[in-house]
């Protein structure tokens, strides 16, 4: 579970750093309610704006991995 916590904290930062929230960015409680629980990230609804501002960090990111590549 800590894991999981870790792992949305760390999203949610990353996603912040390129100006995007989620803000229904949480762990999945369904998957948690298990007697082995295996979390979930739940990534949640987001609007126009915000898919449209993660696309172009996703892009831009692409872009610098390209430019590494190549260097």
């Amino acid at each position: 579970m800590a894991a999981a916590e870790d792992a949305v904290a760390r999203l949610r930062a990353g996603l912040a750093g390129i100006g995007v929230k989620l803000p229904s960015l949480r762990i999945d409680p369904v998957s948690c309610a298990r007697d082995e629980p295996a979390p979930l990230v739940d990534l949640g609804r987001c609007t126009i704006d915000t898919a449209l501002r993660l696309s172009a960090g996703l892009e831009e990111l692409q872009r610098e991995a390209a430019v590494a590549h190549d260097s």
